[in-house]
């Protein structure tokens, strides 16, 4: 058998679908670039096998030994912090990757000293990805939450700053149309077809739906606490059980899990992800994710006459002020078909 060329290196798509290369060491992962066998991808590889960092490559460490007050010191003390152990795995992930990228770039820099005119600095260097931006803000306020807490800095200015304009609704909501063309292609017993449906009936997000199995349902009744919500005394989630769901679920009798892997084990949440991308280009629909799921049952509620209060309960949103944006996106369109028929007359 051929050695590897570059023994524990692996390659993966980013958010953009660009081909990005990284080596894995004792759970720790480094960055090599997107240029395969080029002098960078080299250079960070030769150090990454060391053990070394070079610019952004390991992804939620941080180095011991921070100079106190700094950033560095900061992340590492919010780290070990009760409000940080107290997020679930795929949100600690997910803030450990930015907080790894704010290290990278200011982790020397004093707490302190910091201002509100740095960050929005910062924000405005990022204009063209405000999303990006915003998640920045987002830890920015936690890291300073933490620092003042422990007495580094007297007040957080990041709390101060308004989060930039998206320009955006968010993900694609499914159409009845393009829901109809993704069962019309994946059809009822595939794992394409349990994993819509799911997601569907439920309003269930990837990192939930991959947990639902039979131990989630009892007496016809779905139960689950959502995943980002277990930190922040959100209530558990107890709905009935649609029946067109119930027939979908008979299809996955004697799973530990309702979308596990054909070797029996618990699907992960970029699996579930990277396979609806798949599902829904076979099925010719470029726009469709499974994101924009939990969006179309809260359509489908809200069109069905639902209140806010009664779409909650299944979507499980937090306040009445996000339900309120669904329900009065929604029912525009049924207003104007109720507007347009007054005025036939």
């Amino acid at each position: 058998m051929k050695q590897k060329a570059y023994p524990g290196v692996s390659h993966y798509r980013d958010r953009h679908q660009k081909l990005r290369w990284r080596y894995r060491k004792d759970g720790v992962t480094f960055n090599l670039g997107t240029v395969y066998g080029s002098d960078e991808f080299n250079r960070r590889y030769a150090a990454a096998v060391n053990g070394e960092r070079l610019g952004k490559q390991v992804i939620g460490k941080v180095h011991s030994g921070s100079q106190p007050g700094s950033l560095s010191a900061v992340i590492e003390g919010w780290y070990q912090s009760v409000e940080f152990k107290a997020l679930g795995p795929v949100t600690q992930r997910g803030y450990r990757y930015i907080a790894t990228r704010l290290n990278d770039q200011h982790g020397e820099k004093p707490v302190a000293r910091l201002g509100r005119e740095h960050i929005k600095q910062f924000m405005a260097d990022k204009i063209n990805t405000p999303s990006s931006a915003n998640n920045d803000l987002r830890v920015w306020r936690f890291l300073l939450d933490y620092a003042v807490d422990h007495s580094i800095t007297p007040t957080n200015v990041a709390r101060t700053i308004k989060k930039l304009s998206t320009g955006s609704t968010g993900f694609h909501t499914w159409t009845e149309d393009e829901i109809s063309e993704f069962y019309g292609t994946h059809l009822m017993g595939s794992m394409a077809h349990r994993a819509m449906t799911l997601m569907l009936y439920t309003a269930a997000a990837r990192c939930d739906a991959v947990q639902f199995g039979p131990a989630n349902i009892k007496e016809g009744r779905l139960r689950y606490t959502r995943q980002k919500m277990k930190t922040r005394q959100g209530v558990v989630i107890d709905m009935p059980v649609h029946p067109y769901l119930q027939e979908t679920l008979e299809y996955a009798d004697g799973m530990s899990t309702f979308l596990e892997t054909d070797v029996g084990k618990p699907r992960s949440v970029n699996g579930v992800g990277n396979a609806m991308r798949a599902w829904c280009d076979e099925a010719g629909l470029p726009l469709c994710s499974s994101h924009g799921l939990r969006k179309a049952c809260a359509r489908r509620l809200i069109e069905a006459g639902c209140t806010p209060h009664e779409m909650m309960s299944i979507t499980g949103h937090k306040t009445l002020a996000e339900a309120q944006k669904y329900a009065d996106t929604f029912n525009r369109s049924s207003a104007a078909d109720r507007a347009m028929a007054k005025n036939s007359g």
